[in-house]
């Protein structure tokens, strides 16, 4: 384990973080990210073949999808919107495949969104200061009521 850096060092900065979701079929999921999530696809490796391994991003959220390797089927990633509502109204149109509607929590007001291979996408904005705190859906698809 290192030592923490020394008063006169300068820690190092962090550049962001690409989640690496496992995937059965990189090219169906590029199209479900794609089509209906409104992602755009950033390079697939190898290109121009059947990807085994590629980036897609909305904003400054990147995400890697890789074809049967890297990561368990089934992930959970969270990622923050400017609104979950404007959003949970988008997918709704593009049939993506809505797991739990946009709920009030003390962190955000949540969605969560699943993708091709039951990997969970929560979308969260601004918690609502208005609305009591909802009920959570788990990964198994139990309902946990709010605690006080």
């Amino acid at each position: 384990m290192s030592s923490p850096a020394s008063p006169s060092q300068a820690p190092v900065g962090f550049e962001g973080v690409n989640p690496i979701l496992r995937v059965k079929n990189a090219a169906a999921s590029i199209q479900y990210y794609v089509k209906i999530l409104g992602f755009k696809k950033d390079w697939q490796f190898p290109e121009g073949e059947s990807p085994f391994f590629a980036s897609v991003s909305r904003g400054r959220c990147h995400i890697f999808l890789s074809e049967g390797d890297q990561g368990n089927p089934g992930a959970w990633v969270w990622i923050g919107v400017e609104d979950a509502d404007a959003l949970l109204n988008e997918y709704r149109r593009s049939s993506a495949k809505i797991r739990h509607p946009p709920t009030n929590y003390s962190w955000a007001y949540e969605m969560q969104v699943e993708d091709l291979d039951g990997n969970v996408l929560r979308l969260g904005s601004e918690p609502r200061k208005d609305e009591p705190i909802g009920e959570w859906l788990d990964m198994n698809g139990k309902v946990w009521p709010p605690q006080p």
